[in-house]
């Protein structure tokens, strides 16, 4: 592939032409439609988001010529872009990393250079594809949030210890918290059974342990609050 290519197509030029303009929107709507493609085809988010996802490089390009070197347009384009930070909803980390994958490509696309646009969102798109279908970055098999509810009478040091050693490689007492005025403690752990399918039996042990209080597990998942 010659290098050529990737050289911008307003290089040198001193004004904006119809066609330039036409063409780098295109480009922008376009790889914004991959993204967005992409993006939906994992189910995550929701379709008000993988449709701003779309438009995103084109509003993106648009600022970028319009700034253009401009001092006193950047300035305002950069106070406009904070009042709507603070009137947004924060997302996790997911939805902000495709969120700068967007203005990326808007920014190569409004400076002109296309070709090198269209490459990164294919390698980006191609990476991520395979991190998901390969499992990269998942939590460990077999691990859980276990919440045990237990009487305020009851010391949780160590009741449960036995038991963990039976079941789990590994558990992580995460958090306690009162409930019930007092009367009640709450348990989170964080454990990695041996067995999947002895997470009734586990169950119903701690049920003997805590008066048969309330207990629940859970698949281990990171909130949105989390990056």
């Amino acid at each position: 592939m010659p290098d050529y290519i990737f050289n911008s197509i307003l290089e040198g030029t001193t004004a904006l032409s119809m066609g330039h303009y036409l063409l780098c929107t295109l480009c922008s709507l376009v790889l914004g439609a991959v993204l967005a493609f992409a993006y939906a085809k994992q189910g995550c988010g929701s379709r008000n988001f993988v449709v701003t996802l779309a438009v995103l490089p084109a509003m993106i390009q648009m600022v970028i010529m319009l700034v253009n070197g401009n001092l006193g347009t950047g300035v305002a384009v950069t106070g406009a872009f904070s009042l709507v930070r603070f009137r947004s909803v924060p997302g996790n980390a997911r939805e902000i990393g495709q969120i700068f994958l967007a203005m990326a490509v808007g920014l190569a696309t409004g400076v002109g250079y296309l070709a090198a646009a269209a490459v990164f969102v294919i390698m980006v798109v191609a990476v991520n594809s395979l991190y998901l279908a390969t499992g990269f970055g998942e939590p460990k098999r077999g691990e859980r949030i276990l919440k045990i509810t237990i009487p305020e009478g009851l010391d949780y040091t160590d009741i449960f210890d036995d038991l963990f050693k039976d079941f789990t490689h590994k558990a992580e007492l995460l958090q306690v918290r009162t409930t019930n005025m007092g009367s009640l403690y709450k348990l989170d752990y964080r454990i990695v059974l041996k067995n999947q399918n002895q997470e009734k039996k586990l169950i119903d042990e701690l049920r003997c342990r805590n008066g048969n209080l309330e207990i629940s597990s859970g698949r281990a998942a990171y909130g949105s609050g989390e990056l």
